[in-house]
């Protein structure tokens, strides 16, 4: 191994990562704060917050794995300095996003009355509905925020997105603890505050991104064909081809911790409680680890472009060694707190021990979900998106989802079997992904 090569890969990775490490923090703790603050309120509640983010999550995911595509393609025609080719995606990806948030918004409150037919507590569905409303209507400036983001990201300037994240983040704190609390004058809104909440951050963070992208002199070369009439079907298209599938893979995946929601709800309020303390947990690190998975797609769709496939396959590899690093750090942290996280939530003992046991068990699958995170993002980086599709198809609702029912409804492990098939599906997922670049890197370098 040429050790001093992957030092440069590992520096050059970290440069580019940690802002969107930080960045996609800002993303979770959002729905990490809203938990916290909503268990100060209730049991019921924060089972609420934990069935309607898990339902809100498949939509978010969706809108999110097509605003993925942007980066790839514009990170390929950085590598070949085509500017022209860069304009024309920031102004499609930019219509896309749009017209996609406004799609989901509206199906999203269209069909979220029928929770209803998901059997779960009704107290839990009362309180649910409204607040995911609030959620799907926020998806429209997140979209807006997402299609200049990718667009930075693409050409690799990660950090301005950082900077608005945690500023949206901290905003999202103090608008919490007014609204759900009743502050400042305000009736106490539980957890509709929370949602009200989300809905404002997210607006300001589209606001700032969209003002730094559209008024920063940097991209003045980028603004020339930011005009309707520069609308292309053919951008379009190639940003839905590509971002398509990567939606289908992240729905494979979330859709899979989401609808094991559902079947805790099937167990109880405190079961699906203690899944949203547990969830909310591995749900940070996961992100966390999207951001180096972001970094790997930087990195390989540029040096895929400029044709240097050798160093292309180096970034992979070591955005994959920097993921696992990370990931058995998070899991050490997991298994020392396990007992001090959930006291944070919810003072409830019953709630308290059952999400302990789910933390040991977040993080045994800490290295899995790592590694299939940032295989995805170095798969991305080469365009390569319906086969980690099926991939995570086969390994979530194939292998993960039978196994968790088996071991919670057959073999009497309750809570935890429904988690210990998670972390089966995160292992087949991380091998299968990780074979798949070995295999596609390697033909690229000898052809």
């Amino acid at each position: 191994m040429d050790t001093v090569a992957y030092k440069k890969h590992f520096s050059r990775n970290f440069i580019l990562a940690y802002p969107v490490v930080l960045s996609q923090l800002g993303h979770i703790l959002v729905s990490v704060f809203d938990s916290l603050m909503v268990g100060q309120t209730g049991t019921m509640p924060l089972a609420a917050a934990s069935l309607g983010n898990s339902i809100f999550t498949i939509t978010l995911v969706f809108g999110l794995g097509v605003s993925y595509s942007i980066t790839p393609l514009i990170a390929a025609a950085d590598g070949r300095r085509n500017y022209t080719r860069i304009s024309l995606l920031l102004l499609n990806g930019l219509v896309s996003n749009i017209l996609l948030g406004i799609l989901l918004f509206i199906a999203g409150y269209f069909l979220s009355p029928y929770i209803t037919v998901l059997d779960q507590p009704p107290k839990v569905v009362e309180l649910a509905i409204p607040y995911i409303n609030i959620l799907f209507l926020s998806m429209v400036p997140l979209m807006v925020f997402q299609a200049f983001r990718q667009f930075a990201e693409g050409l690799s300037l990660t950090r301005q997105a950082m900077y608005i994240s945690i500023i949206a983040n901290g905003l999202n704190v103090v608008l919490n603890y007014i609204l759900i609390f009743g502050k400042l004058g305000f009736e106490p809104m539980g957890i509709l505050g929370a949602g009200w909440a989300t809905l404002i951050s997210r607006i300001v963070m589209a606001i700032a991104m969209a003002a730094w992208v559209l008024y920063a002199k940097r991209f003045e070369v980028f603004r020339h064909f930011l005009k309707l009439r520069h609308l292309s079907f053919i951008h379009m298209y190639r940003i839905f081809k590509l971002g398509l599938p990567i939606s289908g893979q992240m729905i494979f995946e979330m859709g899979a911790f989401s609808f094991s929601a559902v079947m805790i709800g099937w167990l109880g309020a405190k079961e699906l409680a203690a899944h949203q303390i547990a969830i909310n947990v591995a749900s940070v690190t996961y992100m966390m680890a999207s951001g180096i998975a972001a970094a790997a797609t930087i990195r390989v769709g540029n040096q895929k472009g400029l044709g240097n496939y050798k160093d292309m396959r180096m970034a992979g590899y070591s955005n994959l060694v920097m993921g696992i690093i990370f990931m058995i750090g998070s899991g050490l942290l997991m298994i020392l707190f396990k007992n001090v996280i959930p006291v944070l939530y919810i003072d409830d003992q019953e709630v308290i021990q059952l999400a302990s046991g789910l933390l040991i068990i977040a993080a045994l699958f800490q290295i899995s979900d790592g590694v299939q995170v940032v295989g995805l993002g170095a798969l991305r980086g080469l365009e390569d998106v319906r086969i980690p599709s099926l991939i995570s198809l086969l390994a979530y609702w194939g292998v993960g989802l039978p196994v968790g029912y088996i071991l919670c409804f057959k073999a009497d492990f309750g809570v935890n079997g429904i988690w210990l098939g998670l972390l089966v599906g995160l292992s087949v997922a991380a091998v299968l992904l990780t074979l798949r670049f070995k295999v596609l890197s390697k033909r690229l370098l000898v052809r």
